[in-house]
Order: structure tokens, then C-alpha cells, then sequence
């Protein structure tokens, strides 16, 4: 076990499946948080995947149980903080982790296909958040913490506009929470990770993978550990007076213009 910052809290870690290597952000951070000593519910709607991550947290000795769920549901996401409040008696971390990419121009977009991804993407943290917030206020406050992107705060490398636009919301969802919780003593930060190397892009070839490594300016990828280690510091009292940041995880990429990394392409 790690050195316990998060020692008898409850967290609630939407997207907790393992979907194998390379490990995603959900997987990733379950694991970390329960090796920190919380109690982790674990949320996916795939209960094989859920259940490998439960194995592994409980073969290493921590502590967590399964909630199979659709968060596109409004009922889904009611009954699985309820569930928090059954098991454990509150709920003191919300991990706000599940996405689905979404191509194209605005003028590409349709109308089905945007709402399909703004109810994934968006939907459902503000629903996770609408539930958890009344409990998490009861009992003394917590920590939500919203996954975001780059592309949520810069155009990204193709155009996917119905993913950028509702990770920028999925930001600024952690802000508004912030403000108007914090005396409730909620805290909300998003973490906007930059190129990671995670499920949703093993299918990328070595030639992007390489481009995405140059452009960055510590010359490397991150992975689904970078973000939980993120995670981790958020959710537990070193960040006690953090509230309402966005920050990137990203090997430096947001500090740089495109020309700045011109040489690290040549």
C-alpha cells in the first residue's frame, strides 16, 4: 500500500474498467486511489472490465466494489451515488472520467451524432455532479474532479469539434461547482490531460506517435498514470485550497506556440 493520502475516504471513479494495455485514466486512477487507502466504488457498464480492476484493487490488499452503470441515465447516475451513500455513508471524491471522441467540423456535425456526444461527454458529469453534490454537502464536503482535454482549451490536431466543445464545458462545469460549492467546502478541478498514450489512441500509428512525442516540450507521451498521480494530489488535503483550476497535464505542450517547437520537427 502507498502512504495513505486519501485514508478513509469514499471515492466514486466513473469509467473504472480496464480496457488492458496500455491502462486508461479510470483503470489507472481506481487503482491509485485505493493503494492511497480510500474506498473506491467503481463505476463502468461493462461489468468484465469492472471486475478485473476490483480483482486487482482487492488483490492488493485495498477496498472496492462494482456499481454497473449507463451515465448517459439520470437514473444510473442517481442510484450509483445512492449506492455510495448505502455502502459507505457519504461520499467525499467524485472522479468524473467517461468520454467518447466525436469528428468533424461544425458544418460536418449532425444533430444526432452531437447529441449523442454531448450526452456522454457533458451529461453526464453534470448529472454525476447534480447527485453527488447534496451528499458530499451533507456529510462535509469532497473533491470532484472532471477529465478533460487539451483540445477543450486548444483546436486540436484534427477537427472534432463535438469533442472539443464539451470537454471546454467539462471545464468550466469544474469552475461554476467550484464557485458556488466552496461553501459547502466542495472542491472542483479539472485536469486536461495533453498526449497520452491510452486506449482510445492504440490505434494510432508509430509515425503520430512520434509526431505527438516532438511536439511536446519534455519530448515524450504521458500515460494514464500521469493523470491519476494528478488525481490524486487533487483529490486529497495537499490541494485543500484548490479549487476551480483547470490544469493541463500535458509535458508542457499548452506553454508553447506552434513555432516554438518548430526545431524538436526537423
Amino acid at each position: 500500500m502507498g502512504k495513505e493520502r486519501l485514508q478513509d475516504k469514499i471515492a466514486l471513479v466513473v469509467g473504472a474498467g480496464s480496457r488492458g494495455e496500455p491502462a486508461g485514466t479510470g483503470y489507472a486512477t481506481a487503482k491509485l486511489f485505493a493503494q492511497h487507502g480510500a474506498t473506491v466504488v467503481l463505476v463502468d457498464n461493462n461489468r468484465q472490465r469492472a471486475e478485473v480492476t476490483e480483482d486487482e484493487i482487492l488483490q492488493d490488499g485495498g477496498k472496492a466494489s462494482l456499481f454497473i452503470a449507463d451515465v448517459t441515465s439520470e437514473d444510473d447516475c442517481r442510484a450509483m451515488v445512492e449506492a455510495c451513500r448505502e455502502r459507505h455513508g457519504g461520499l467525499d471524491i467524485l472522479f468524473n472520467n467517461v468520454a467518447a471522441p466525436g469528428a468533424g467540423k461544425v458544418a460536418d456535425v449532425s444533430s444526432d451524432a452531437l447529441d449523442q456526444i454531448f450526452a456522454i461527454n457533458l451529461r453526464s458529469m453534470m448529472l454525476a455532479c447534480k447527485y453527488a453534490i447534496p451528499l458530499m454537502k451533507a456529510t462535509g464536503g469532497g473533491s470532484i474532479i472532471n477529465i478533460s482535454s487539451i483540445d477543450g482549451l486548444r483546436a486540436g490536431m484534427h477537427p472534432n469539434v463535438p469533442y472539443a466543445v464539451t470537454k471546454a464545458g467539462v471545464a468550466h462545469l469544474a469552475r461554476v461547482i467550484a464557485v458556488h460549492h466552496g461553501r459547502d467546502n466542495i472542491r472542483a478541478n479539472c485536469i486536461a490531460p495533453g498526449h497520452i498514450y491510452a486506449p482510445f489512441v492504440r490505434h494510432i500509428s508509430e509515425e503520430k506517435r512520434r509526431l505527438r512525442q516532438n511536439v511536446t516540450p519534455l519530448g515524450s507521451e504521458g500515460n494514464a498514470w500521469d493523470i491519476a498521480r494528478a488525481a490524486l494530489f487533487l483529490a486529497s488535503d495537499d490541494a485543500r485550497w484548490i479549487s476551480g483550476v483547470v490544469l493541463p497535464v500535458d509535458g508542457g505542450l499548452m506553454a508553447a506556440t506552434p513555432l516554438a517547437v518548430y526545431d524538436n520537427l526537423t
